[in-house]
Order: C-alpha cells, then sequence, then structure tokens
C-alpha cells in the first residue's frame, strides 16, 4: 500500500537552496520574513531561542531539530534577549560556508547548522497545506546526521550531486515528519495520519485514486458510521472528504501531465474519471486550464530552463 506521507514528500521534489553552519556568542538577534521558502536547522551544541510568527519562544538545545515546511516570519537570538531597542545582528563570514552571530570575543554558546530547500512542484502550496506549519524534534541524532550528509553534498563538485541533494532532503523531510506527534499540531494529512480511523480512510485514497468513492465508501474504510467520519475528517485534515480526494487526483494529475506519464485519456481513468471530457471539464474548473494546454506549458518551461543551461565547452 503506497504511504500517503512519502506520496506527498515525493510530489513536492524538494531541492537545496543552501546552506551553512553558524555560531553564536554573546548577545545576538536574526529575525526572516521571507515566506514559502522551507527552513531547516539542527542545533550542534549549545542553545538558543526560537519564536515563529507571533508564538511563544522555544528554546533549542544540543540535538533539536526544527522544520518550518514553508517558512514565514520567525526569530532566532541567544537565549539572553537583546537590550532593548537593539538592531538586528548581522552575520560575519568567518570562512566559506560559516558565519558569526554576535560577538567575536566570546567564545560560542550555540552552533547550528540551518538551511533553505526549494520545492519543484506546481501544487507545492496546496501540499505544504497538508503538512504542519512547524516541526520541532528534540533530540534525535539521525536528523543531525540527515543534515549534515545534505551540507556536505551541497558544498562538494561530485557526480549526481543534485540526485543525491533531492533524494537526502526528501529522507530529511520524512524522518522529521514521522518523528513528530502524530496527532498533535495543526489539522493536515500528519494529524489525519495520527488518526488510525482517519488513516485507512488516507490510505484507501492514497493507493486506490480511481475508485469511485464516496463518503459512505471512505466510512466504511474508517469503521465509523457516515457523519461521524466526515465530522473527524474534517477536524483532523482541515478539509472535508470529497474535496480532499478531488485536491489529491488534481495533484496527482498535474504531476502526471507534467511527465508526460500518459495522454489525457489514459491520466483521467488513473484518477478516477470515466472519460477524458470529464476529467477534463473538472481539470479545468479546478486549475483553471485545459489539461491539454497545462501539459503544453509544463514543456514551454522546462525547455526554458534548458535554454538558460550553458553549453560545455571544450575544456569543460
Amino acid at each position: 500500500m503506497i504511504d500517503p506521507l512519502a506520496q506527498v514528500v515525493g510530489l513536492l521534489r524538494p531541492s537545496a537552496s543552501f546552506s551553512k553552519l553558524t555560531q553564536g556568542a554573546g548577545h545576538w538577534r536574526v529575525r526572516r520574513t521571507e515566506s514559502g521558502r522551507p527552513f531547516y536547522c539542527v542545533v550542534l551544541d549549545g542553545s538558543c531561542r526560537l519564536t515563529v510568527g507571533g508564538g511563544d519562544p522555544i528554546i533549542l538545545e544540543t540535538h533539536d531539530f526544527v522544520l518550518i515546511p514553508a517558512a514565514y516570519q520567525f526569530t532566532m537570538s541567544s537565549i539572553e534577549p537583546m537590550p532593548p531597542g537593539a538592531a538586528d545582528t548581522a552575520p560575519v563570514e568567518l570562512r566559506p560556508g560559516e558565519f558569526l552571530l554576535g560577538s567575536p570575543d566570546q567564545p560560542p554558546e550555540v552552533r547550528s547548522l540551518i538551511g533553505y530547500c526549494a520545492f519543484g512542484s506546481p501544487d507545492a502550496a496546496l501540499l505544504l497545506s497538508l503538512l504542519p506549519q512547524l516541526v520541532h524534534v528534540r533530540g534525535e541524532r539521525r536528523l543531525s546526521t540527515l543534515v549534515q550528509l545534505v551540507n556536505e553534498e551541497s558544498r562538494s563538485l561530485r557526480p549526481a550531486r543534485e540526485v543525491i541533494l533531492a533524494h537526502l532532503l526528501e529522507v530529511l523531510l520524512i524522518e522529521a515528519l514521522r518523528s513528530t506527534t502524530l496527532s498533535a499540531g495543526s489539522p493536515g494529512l500528519l494529524r489525519g495520519l495520527g488518526d488510525d480511523r482517519i488513516a485507512a480512510a488516507l490510505r484507501g485514497i492514497h493507493d486506490r485514486p480511481a475508485l469511485p468513492w464516496t463518503v459512505a465508501q471512505l466510512a466504511k474504510e474508517a469503521a465509523l458510521s457516515r457523519s461521524t467520519f466526515f465530522e473527524r475528517f474534517r477536524q483532523a485534515v482541515g478539509v472535508a472528504p470529497m474535496e480532499y480526494l478531488l485536491q489529491w487526483r488534481m495533484a496527482l494529475a498535474k504531476d502526471m501531465l507534467r511527465r508526460r506519464d500518459g495522454g489525457i485519456a489514459a491520466v483521467a481513468e488513473r484518477v478516477g474519471y470515466s472519460s477524458a471530457s470529464t476529467f477534463s471539464v473538472a481539470f479545468t474548473r479546478h486549475v483553471g486550464v485545459p489539461p491539454t494546454v497545462y501539459a503544453r506549458r509544463q514543456d514551454e518551461g522546462e525547455m526554458e530552463l534548458s535554454d538558460q543551461v550553458p553549453a560545455a565547452g571544450p575544456d569543460a
């Protein structure tokens, strides 16, 4: 049976943007307001403070791991707060890939590896909405090892670097997400998988998306009454069962069209539509363009990217 979490992470198509080693000493504070870029951090030793959005501060300690799948406003700082009115700290590059935050005259109180990655999926916003806004895992050394491997690989020029990075990031994201308490956090796929009854319905959708699912059939998978299942699914996942099914079918269809994995009729059948015309109507209503237009635009986008890659010279 297909694993929904692994399938979502795979469809996100993660790739590395950059990673760096930071050390903080004395009083320091950095603030980030980017949105949509996944941010991760592992504390190698020491401790610091993290505040996400308007939430309460979190103390990060040695081997703690943090993932913000779609980073919005957050602040990292020394345990001791900055003096009132003090400006944010400007990182100082000590050597390539390594930065100092705070005082150069004091021993480091925290060392951490941080990084951003990018998602190549055109459905990234939808897929990210299924994941928690913040993942915080305490003392999991496997995550520290994975982040260090990502950092080392991102700085290498070895063959197949991008392929290795993509797979490492997939493993990192899955390991981080499954290390959390599945039943806690904001509504989404992870919270749904933490409920054994709802998880059974979710696995049915992901394993057999082409079936003519109804709420009653999904409730049977979950061994719940129709009304109880509907409300429990909506509270756990954040959307109604049939809306989730539609969104997932469209995400799969987009991925197949992007990869040219079959014609329109074949894609329609594989995501649960009885005919190409019925699928085209649903796809157009959901995406805004017919599937043929969507596929063509994906091809044109890939051609534009390939045109930007310089040709190898004789000495390459």
